[in-house]
């Protein structure tokens, strides 16, 4: 019987992959999304470097993240339709080469007009490669391991924020900043060719989608809630991390220097909040979701009382990352469910969310900066961000629940009559 903690899953009639065969699998995809976070956030310690090599200004600069998160969001849909009838397997070759491409780009660019078009041109496949990756690893696994492969997948995003970035930013800052981008070249072409030789397609998931077909995801309002959860509650954890760089030297008391120190630690919590959403997803996706939301707005409410002890601070990063982490394998595979004939595009939206999310987050902390309310203020402006996304998976779940109480209705009125015990069939 359907849980009512989760949406309703996709069937897929495949048998699963050996457990050794799909650990190379979800490790060839992982390395894509090692290669894309790191390239994600490279750019952010790089920006003095890359300022003047080109002579912009550091804000001028800045503009470059701006325009990668612009192509994430921009690209996850428009990529995710024009590759609609393109097998999976392919479509993720396509995309991670192209990711490659796109900072192959970056690190030749001679001006920074062409830079910047460079940044915007590799983060387009970046949502769509999440979202392709996380349904073949969804359809590919046992049914009680889907939000383990998923969140497996999305593990080299979070183990490039620990090492990836630290080791990138090392190395521009001592040969060059274009060094940063040759090195997720590299890495992305390992990747192209481990997912050209290990990943099969997945059964259901080839050439027979249609461009309305995956639009048909647009018109399910769990697909709206579900970003809506991403948007605003991924918000909180963005409000706090964007400024690391001032709350640690200004809040914790700790010097400019601990603040690589605050991002490994933060790192290490979103991997390891990571790993455990997988595994509590897999037996409840609303309640990994709620527990997120919940445990995020509390740490980011104890953190903005505690912060001026470092030791406390550091522990609450550390929990803020933990918690913020449970809402995305969740997410993904709530996305995927909640659109089961047209998923790709459900999945691949999950990710211009989390930048809508980050760009939120990021905005309404420096409003609260600019208004001279203090460096704990972001924190105060993550907790209701975290609730305001508590209040959109309680929508959610409401529907839910509705839904499955409608079928339940409908299947019982459909039954002819009781069975010989008087007892009504079970609904399944």
């Amino acid at each position: 019987m359907t849980s009512p903690s989760a949406p309703v899953p996709a069937v897929s009639g495949q048998a699963p992959l050996s457990p050794g065969r799909l650990r190379l699998v979800i490790l060839a995809m992982a390395l894509g999304a090692f290669a894309i976070g790191t390239t994600e956030f490279a750019s952010m310690g790089l920006l003095p470097q890359i300022a003047g090599s080109l002579e912009v200004s550091v804000p001028q600069a800045g503009m470059l993240i701006t325009l990668y998160a612009l192509g994430v969001v921009i690209g996850a849909p428009l990529v995710t339709i024009a590759a609609v009838r393109m097998p999976r397997s392919q479509l993720l070759v396509l995309l991670i080469a192209l990711i490659g491409l796109g900072n192959l780009l970056s690190a030749i660019a001679m001006s920074f007009p062409v830079l910047a078009g460079a940044r915007f041109v590799a983060g387009l496949p970046h949502g769509a490669f999440f979202g392709v990756a996380s349904l073949v690893a969804a359809r590919l696994s046992p049914a009680n391991r889907r939000a383990r492969s998923v969140s497996l997948v999305m593990l080299g995003l979070t183990v490039a924020t620990m090492l990836g970035v630290p080791a990138s930013t090392a190395l521009g800052q001592q040969v060059g900043w274009r060094a940063a981008y040759l090195i997720v070249v590299v890495i992305a072409l390992a990747s192209t060719l481990a997912i050209w030789r290990l990943v099969p397609e997945p059964e259901g998931t080839a050439t027979g989608g249609s461009i309305r077909g995956e639009l048909r995801a647009l018109q399910r309002p769990q697909v709206w809630l579900g970003l809506g959860i991403g948007a605003i509650g991924f918000g909180g954890m963005f409000a706090v991390y964007s400024y690391i760089g001032e709350i640690v030297p200004g809040v914790l008391g700790l010097g400019v220097g601990a603040v690589p120190v605050a991002l490994f630690v933060f790192g290490v919590g979103m991997t390891a909040g990571n790993i455990v959403a997988g595994r509590l997803a897999d037996r409840s996706v609303y309640g990994t979701i709620f527990l997120g939301l919940v445990g995020m707005a509390a740490s980011l409410a104890v953190f903005a009382l505690v912060a001026h002890s470092a030791v406390a601070g550091m522990a609450l990063l550390f929990a803020i990352a933990v918690t913020s982490q449970l809402m995305g394998p969740s997410l993904q595979l709530f996305l995927l469910d909640a659109s089961p004939d047209a998923p790709s595009l459900a999945a691949a939206l999950h990710h211009s969310a989390l930048n809508i999310g980050n760009s939120l987050g990021a905005a309404l902390g420096a409003a609260v900066l600019a208004a001279g309310l203090g460096l704990l203020a972001p924190a105060w402006t993550g907790v209701v961000l975290a609730l305001a996304g508590l209040i959109v998976a309680s929508a959610s779940l409401l529907l839910h629940r509705r839904e499955l109480s409608r079928r339940a209705a409908s299947a019982t009125h459909a039954v002819p009559a009781p069975t010989m015990t008087g007892e009504v069939p079970a609904v399944c």
